[in-house]
């Protein structure tokens, strides 16, 4: 279900945007239509969705029009064309009083400079909204701490933006905007002007907090590792034209053309695909029916050396190996639970390529990919190679590995 809905969305800045717009109808570029006209292309036929509950980022580079278009989902730039759609309602036709409302009640904003006001100390300036708003004493007060608390600023309410460090002012901004309780968060390169490992605290703080929360977050960088990591969908600009919009895996492993591919080609990999990414079906059997006679066949017609055996209900019970089964056979036995080796490296579907790198390399057999301890596929050495050099994991290709590992 889409919180947000864009159509034609069209920003030019001039006196005739009339005479831009048809040039634009013309597929005119924005450098041509500069030329001509003199006016300045912001945002270009801009249409999309964000999903409720979703983080959706916006990126490009200096100059695509990413903070133009964030400043036309709330009207704080009227478009020249185009609608925005919030919950259904068009803000183009809403009235100053009902975008008063709609800005104070569903729409929350977090800049990349922070915007405190250097009088006031923290727990005021996050009451400010509430304030501007007439909201009584302790009703603010009381959403302000609360709203502290949440961003891991409890016990600093009386400090003053100049006792905090630049990581913790963006918090107090993100609990400003939080205070209200909005449904769409707005965030306009808000861990920009921070140092690396602040910004990837306030990342990390960012997925905590939206794990709890689910807001709609529309968030704006020109920072393509952080648009991968904490995107659950990313849209690239360029020349205020939307170029591609995907998940993460898509566009990197699908970019649209030659500038997505430019764009991309210095992405860490390791740090972006996750073991759920690469992982391949496994071969199984199940413990409580399956014997040493189908284990040995179900090996002998995938080509493999080993199987994994998992219970009725896919949890990993552990791997069995071809040679021992033989055995088995030999000595008339029914059951496979004797020589199971429990001792099966395991990952959960999460874990960054990064962290699982070493292990893989040197582990004798495929990797077992769990959730909640149940078998949902397996990593082979071939697989990651794959993903790690951009191309793409092919089920043929790589499943037989498993019977050398």
């Amino acid at each position: 279900m889409s919180k947000i809905k864009v159509e034609g969305l069209t920003k030019v800045f001039g006196k005739r945007p009339k005479r831009a717009l048809a040039l634009l109808a013309e597929q005119r570029s924005k450098d041509e239509i500069l030329k001509e006209t003199g006016m300045t292309v912001g945002v270009n036929q801009a249409s999309f969705d964000v999903k409720n509950g979703e983080i959706f980022v916006i990126m490009g580079l200096s100059g695509s029009g990413k903070s133009t278009l964030v400043r036309l989902l709330n009207r704080l730039i009227d478009p020249t064309s185009g609608s925005v759609w919030i919950d259904g309602e068009d803000l183009a036709r809403m009235d100053e009083k009902k975008l008063r409302e709609v800005r104070r009640k569903k729409m929350g904003m977090v800049f990349q400079k922070f915007g405190l006001f250097p009088n006031r100390n923290v727990v005021e300036n996050v009451e400010y909204g509430l304030e501007v708003q007439g909201i009584a004493k302790d009703k603010r007060r009381e959403k302000a701490v609360s709203s502290l608390e949440l961003v891991g600023l409890k016990g600093y309410e009386e400090k003053y933006p100049s006792e905090l460090s630049g990581g913790m002012q963006q918090r107090v901004g993100l609990a400003r905007a939080l205070a209200n309780d909005p449904d769409v968060l707005l965030m306009d390169e808000a861990f920009s002007a921070l140092d690396p490992l602040i910004r990837k605290d306030m990342q990390d703080e960012l997925l905590d907090l939206q794990q709890s929360m689910q807001k709609t977050i529309v968030f704006i960088t020109h920072d393509l590792d952080e648009a991968l990591r904490i995107g659950d969908r990313i849209m690239i600009m360029k020349d205020g034209a939307i170029v591609q919009v995907g998940t993460p895996e898509e566009i990197l492993t699908k970019p649209k053309d030659h500038y997505v591919e430019k764009f991309i080609e210095d992405v860490d990999r390791s740090k972006v695909f996750t073991a759920q990414n690469v992982m391949i079906r496994p071969e199984t059997i199940q413990i409580e029916k399956d014997g040493p006679r189908v284990a040995l066949q179900r090996m002998k017609d995938a080509g493999l050396s080993s199987i994994f055996v998992t219970k009725r209900n896919k949890e990993l019970v552990g791997m069995i190996h071809a040679h021992q089964v033989s055995q088995l056979i030999k000595e008339n036995k029914d059951s496979v639970a004797s020589i199971v080796d429990e001792n099966v490296p395991r990952v959960e579907l999460e874990t960054p390529l990064h962290d699982l790198l070493e292990t893989v390399s040197t582990s004798a057999v495929p990797l077992a990919v769990v959730d909640d301890g149940k078998l949902k596929g397996i990593i082979v050495r071939g697989a990651v190679l794959g993903a790690l050099s951009g191309s793409e994991v092919d089920f043929d290709e790589f499943y037989t590995t498993a019977s050398t590992r």
